[in-house]
């Protein structure tokens, strides 16, 4: 795939940085279930954590091109790093940026740009994962203050974040989104969840009692939260898909490399007919997501709508992602199986990517919709 002067340099930027500051270190993070501090001032530094921000607030200013392909360096990586980097920059700042008055970008753009702060996204609730509309965290104004009660599950960085997107219900219909420092007394993490993989993406459930907002933190009009959350899921979308392609391609490259240096019945792995023909059907695979994601982020980026190409790549991305992962474990056996092996970790982290930011059945009724709608 051919890229511009400027996506082959942020290209090879994003797949620098993995390689100095993410490869060697992702199985102790995940042992340690966190990520440092500092790797988000790292980050920052590099306009990782502002990609889609202007320079007026501090962000790269950089299209959803860049995005996808920083997303996915990073996820070849660390998996649990590019999903807090994905929420961060798609559903925790661009409400702001998109919906939010110019104090509220002023005061909370930059930090977030930079680094300082993280941003996260509240919407999913014990009984309201991709039913979005039947979420019961309740708003209740009081003079010039909203005062929140309700519950939040499968929150990314809900523990570490600084600043979170809730949406929650005024009269038990108007959806509104709010911003909420997490240092807000009320504010409460509940547990933080125990994963199958990306341990050091804390997911956590949260709680809020009595958390008391000032109307200035009110982000956009009454009733729009559901506006809000959902015309942000595009770019969840397209970051979720790079973010598969990047783990599927680490698992790709280990299986490959393995399969040149282990020896069966006198030859070594790749010799074998149907392990080359596997890992060319992988190779295959993996520029096919590669050029549904690109397609899609060429199109955002000119203004098209793209919510069926998002939930194709999306959907296409992270079931194939999930396969090439699995076979990558084949390949090596015995030893795939092992935690001594990169390919096992990778396999628990990319199962996650058909789940999160909309199941892969909620990405085909999308689609489905969409084809009926211009049958």
């Amino acid at each position: 795939m051919q890229f511009s002067n400027e996506h082959q340099l942020i290209k090879e930027a994003a797949e620098q940085f993995a390689n100095q500051h993410l490869v060697n270190n992702s199985e102790h993070w995940a042992q340690a279930g966190a990520l440092p501090e500092s790797l988000f001032h790292d980050l920052g530094a590099q306009g990782f954590m502002g990609i889609l921000l202007p320079d007026s607030f501090g962000g790269a200013n950089l299209d959803y091109q860049a995005y996808a392909l920083i997303l996915e360096g990073l996820a070849y990586g660390d998996a649990a790093c590019s999903t807090l980097v994905s929420v961060h920059n798609s559903v925790g700042t661009l409400p702001i940026y998109h919906y939010g008055t110019h104090e509220q970008q002023s005061l909370f753009l930059p930090g977030c740009a930079s680094g300082k702060q993280i941003a996260g996204f509240a919407l999913s609730e014990p009984q309201a994962g991709s039913d979005a509309a039947a979420i019961k965290t309740k708003a209740e104004k009081v003079g010039n203050e909203y005062i929140i009660n309700g519950a939040k599950q499968f929150i990314t960085a809900g523990k570490s974040a600084h600043l979170m997107i809730v949406i929650a219900t005024l009269d038990d219909h108007h959806h509104t989104a709010f911003i909420v420092p997490t240092n807000t007394p009320g504010y409460i993490v509940d547990k933080v969840e125990k994963k199958m993989g990306q341990e050091a993406a804390e997911t956590v459930a949260l709680r809020f009692e009595n958390c008391r907002v000032p109307e200035s933190y009110r982000l956009g009009e009454e009733g729009q939260g559901l506006k809000i959350a959902l015309s942000q899921l595009e770019a969840g979308r397209i970051g979720i898909a790079s973010q598969a392609l990047g783990i599927a391609s680490r698992a790709f490259d280990c299986a490959n490399q393995y399969a040149k240096e282990r020896h069966t019945f006198g030859q070594s792995l790749n010799e074998h007919q149907h392990i080359a023909f596997l890992l060319a059907e992988m190779a295959t695979r993996l520029e096919a997501i590669r050029s549904l994601i690109w397609r899609t982020a060429v199109a955002k980026d000119a203004g098209q709508p793209v919510k069926q190409l998002a939930a194709m790549a999306k959907l296409f991305a992270s079931e194939n992602a999930e396969w090439i992962c699995r076979q990558a474990i084949q390949i090596h056996g015995g030893y795939g199986y092992l935690q001594d092996f990169p390919v096992e970790r990778l396999y628990r982290d990319v199962r996650v990517t058909s789940i999160y930011e909309g199941t892969s059945e909620v990405q085909k009724m999308i689609i489905a919709r969409s084809l009926s709608e211009h049958a």
